[in-house]
């Protein structure tokens, strides 16, 4: 009887190691490696201690520490690498496991503009010793106000003196306003653009009267310059008798319009001369008549044959007027001196 029950007892222990303390086979992947392991450890923390591995602070385990350890389960390690990141003018250290770029920079708190740049993309997976390159984007809009000059303008005015000037309006700067774009990376000015212009004031030209009135000079009258016999002179293959010379002479010119005589086609008097002829271009001149007396020739060197019919206040003196039909023609001619003049007598010369 004692050795039956000591063969009981024994069966009875053996059961009670088999069933009572479960044996678990697990495998442990880790560094690259493989491991099974057969074990008692009732949770993932126990057969880690159990078999010396070490997990470091930053390392992820496929399965909770305190997890219970079943048998047939894997327990794999991945093993956290230091990334240096350099954002904002400094060197961070993050700790990581394989992953991509972005869910690092979140997971580490960095945010990001919408313009940053970030070297390796967002979509690229970290390694070992990876630096990650971060650049601060920033576009500023900014509106700056520019000075317009302005122009002089420079107008004849019959009315003031030759070689005298008068300011007849003040000149004024336009403004204006330039839409710029700056880019800024890391604070430092990498690109700037002109979006848009646009003028707000427009600048007012200064205008300046320039006078061309020439002051008529004191000349002896007709008598001291003509004289009462004829000398015959030679002109252009034309010869022909004249009273006397007339040396200096300024040429002005005018129409029938009312630039010159403030009348308009259809007013009374229109086109009629001091004389009381009809002015005719190519024949009609104004003149100083205690120079030139009214209706005599006058030969013009350069111009040619003209017969003294009108007067006006401003011909004084060794000045002629000289009749055209178009106004504008009347215009450009201008002021022009140092004319030689010839006067003939009250018949022109065949």
């Amino acid at each position: 009887m004692s050795i039956v029950a000591g063969i009981l007892a024994t069966g009875f222990l053996f059961s009670a190691m088999v069933y009572g303390t479960q044996m678990k086979r697990v495998s442990i992947i880790a560094d690259g490696q493989t491991i099974e392991v057969v074990t008692t450890a009732e949770s993932v923390a126990e057969v880690l201690r159990e078999q010396g591995i070490e997990v470091g602070e930053h390392d992820e385990l496929s399965l909770p520490p305190e997890a219970d350890l079943k048998n047939g389960a894997a327990v794999e390690i991945e093993r956290a690498f230091a990334v240096n990141v350099a954002v904002d003018g400094k060197s961070v250290d993050i700790y990581t496991t394989p992953s991509r770029v972005g869910d690092v920079l979140k997971e580490a708190g960095i945010e990001l503009g919408p313009l940053d740049k970030v070297e390796p993309a967002l979509t690229e997976h970290l390694t070992a010793e990876a630096t990650v390159q971060i650049v601060r984007v920033q576009r500023v809009v900014e509106e700056t106000e520019h000075k317009l000059p302005f122009d002089t303008v420079k107008k004849e005015d019959k009315t003031l003196p030759k070689g005298k000037e008068k300011v007849v309006q003040q000149g004024q700067e336009g403004v204006l306003v330039k839409k710029i774009e700056k880019i800024y990376e890391d604070g430092v000015l990498v690109s700037e653009q002109v979006l848009e212009k646009t003028v707000e004031q427009e600048s007012l030209a200064k205008v300046v009267a320039v006078g061309t009135k020439v002051e008529p000079k004191p000349v002896a009258n007709a008598i001291a310059v003509l004289s009462a016999e004829t000398q015959q002179v030679s002109l252009n293959g034309m010869t022909f008798g004249v009273k006397g010379v007339l040396k200096n002479v300024t040429l002005t010119a005018y129409s029938a319009g009312p630039a010159s005589t403030g009348k308009q086609k259809g007013d009374k008097g229109y086109g009629i001369t001091a004389s009381g002829t009809t002015v005719t271009e190519g024949r009609t001149i104004a003149v100083d008549t205690s120079v030139i007396p009214m209706g005599w020739w006058v030969y013009i060197d350069g111009i040619g044959f003209r017969r003294a019919e009108d007067r006006g206040s401003a011909i004084k003196g060794k000045k002629i007027d000289v009749y055209f039909d178009s106004e504008s023609h009347a215009r450009k001619f201008g002021t022009k001196s140092g004319y030689t003049v010839y006067v003939i007598g009250p018949k022109k010369p065949i």
